[in-house]
């Protein structure tokens, strides 16, 4: 089974351009690196995002679940976990 981080890193290498112009990443451990210096945290669940999110200071009040989980700091994990990517 793959570890979180290796997880988040092949998410966020296929989807890195949802959130940047250019691709920050190159490869795996390019994704890693990054991942770790962002501080891109793991929520089980998309109420946990809110909360977190909320936390931050962002407004998430009047947002669905939906349109949280397509912001463009959220990726959502194949085991229906999301991370969040700090800007």
């Amino acid at each position: 089974m793959k570890d979180d981080l290796t997880l988040c890193a092949e998410v966020f290498l296929k989807e890195q351009t949802k959130l940047y112009d250019e691709p920050v990443a190159q490869d795996i451990e390019e994704a890693k690196e990054f991942l770790e210096d962002c501080f891109a945290q793991v929520f089980d669940n998309i109420k946990e995002v809110r909360e977190y999110l909320s936390e931050e200071g962002m407004d998430v009040d009047e947002i669905t679940d939906e349109e949280l989980a397509e912001e463009l700091e959220v990726f959502a994990l194949p085991d229906g976990r999301f991370f969040v990517v700090e800007g």
